[in-house]
């Protein structure tokens, strides 16, 4: 339960934030691969690339996610949003320096591709960003220090809600921006803009949500004040009690929990990467249906995911949903493989049901699981599990397409029908809380 001082901050400040992220995130990501090409770039540049931000996040999101329960939430999310900023300006600068060639390759493995400056330029941009990007994990760990245990499904749900806003706003203003004469430059600016607007709402308007007056690692706190909000800013003393990695692994039920995490951004992963290519070849769709049909999801998850979740919740336990949704999603998987064009929609129901149930749940489950001490190492060191399984499904789950084609999709749902008998477990550990 969160102490009551904290109890009045407002949820909508740090929901903002997460919008303002996916927004920035979704306005590039869409011309990315044309971009990639233009600057002498094949298929498997453009999957390095794009892999680049899980990769470093991986490195990054732990670390972060440690320094939060440390030095507090807002310091953390400023850290990240300015390497989030500074991340696009560098890839603003690839757009105008000239495209020098470095190397040519042609490889019977790699295929053939140029290394260009720019092209550098793109890379560090996404691995900068990525090794910065644990302002989810963070935004999570805060979610659960201002939120009591009743409420923490229903605004975890909020948070998938604020994310997905942004997925559907971002390509929509991406095609918007792109048509004009600037082409590429307009989106990337408004990343930039977007970004530093993150930075700002941070600063001014999203308090201290941690709380340390009872962390034995304090040995002294002085009052200050952020926007009106009172709150306690610890002066840390001696290194063997602040939480580290180890920590997170040592409490209760918590790697039962990442390796429930594991399976689902697995199928999850394997579910994006082979979707877009299945969409061609097998429904025959071209670019403006397949955008058509990722709105449409998304739009049904944020349905799912803020009023029909809000009272589902009422109604139903954390674990409860998770069961429920992780089955439903399963079979949203299932349907997939048929190949058809309506059974698709219906997988796309599906998907945005079980995934709305069960998603916001399992975090839910896992924040309650972390305690007051160890939110942001527990967040941290889930993000590492999920840039794991997000690289793993990513690559594995355009190979496996490559071979069997739409059986991928029965894999990811034996992933997720796996998660569904480990959620059954999940029951006991609400019980045990």
């Amino acid at each position: 339960m969160p102490e009551k001082s904290t109890r009045n901050i407002s949820i909508y400040p740090i929901l903002t934030v997460n919008f303002i992220g996916t927004l920035g995130l979704s306005l590039v990501l869409p011309f990315l691969v044309f971009l990639v090409e233009r600057f002498g770039g094949n298929a498997l540049i453009y999957g390095i690339i794009a892999s680049m931000y899980p990769a470093f996040q991986l490195i990054g999101g732990p670390l972060l996610g440690k320094w939060s329960d440390i030095y507090g939430r807002k310091k953390i999310l400023l850290l990240s949003q300015a390497g989030t900023l500074l991340s696009w300006i560098i890839f603003m600068i690839a757009l105008f320096v000239p495209v020098i060639v470095l190397r040519d390759v042609s490889s019977s493995l790699l295929g053939e591709f140029t290394v260009t400056i720019p092209l550098i330029l793109l890379f560090i941009a996404r691995a900068f960003d990525g090794l910065t990007g644990g302002n989810v994990s963070v935004a999570n760990a805060y979610v659960a220090d201002i939120t009591e245990e009743k409420d923490r499904s229903k605004n975890f749900g909020k948070m998938s809600v604020a994310m997905n806003l942004g997925f559907i706003a971002g390509p929509a203003l991406a095609g918007l921006l792109s048509v004009t004469v600037y082409g590429e430059k307009l989106p990337v600016l408004a990343a930039i803009i977007i970004s530093l607007a993150g930075l700002l709402l941070i600063a001014f308007f999203v308090p201290e949500s941690r709380k340390c007056a009872d962390n034995p690692e304090s040995s002294s706190s002085e009052k200050s004040k952020i926007s009106g909000n009172e709150y306690e800013k610890c002066v840390t003393s001696g290194q063997k009690s602040r939480p580290g990695f180890k920590d997170a692994f040592a409490i209760e039920h918590i790697p039962y929990m990442l390796l429930i995490y594991f399976l689902v951004f697995i199928a999850f992963n394997m579910f994006y990467a082979a979707f877009p290519v299945y969409a061609i070849d097998i429904l025959d769709w071209d670019v403006a249906e397949m955008g058509f049909f990722f709105s449409a999801l998304s739009l049904m998850l944020v349905i799912v995911e803020g009023p029909v979740l809000s009272n589902v919740s009422m109604k139903f336990s954390d674990s409860q949903l998770a069961i429920i949704g992780s089955i439903i999603l399963g079979t949203n998987f299932v349907l997939l493989a048929f190949g058809d064009v309506l059974l698709t929609y219906a997988a796309a129901i599906l998907f945005a049901v079980g995934n709305g149930f069960m998603w916001p749940s399992i975090q839910s489950i896992l924040s309650k699981l972390a305690g007051k001490e160890h939110q942001g190492v527990v967040q941290g060191v889930s993000s590492g599990f999920t840039s794991i399984a997000s690289i793993a499904g990513l690559v594995f789950g355009g190979f496996i397409y490559s071979q069997i084609g739409a059986g991928v999709f029965l894999i990811a749902a034996v992933l997720i029908y796996a998660a569904f008998f480990m959620s059954f477990r999940l029951l006991s550990f609400e019980e045990a809380n």
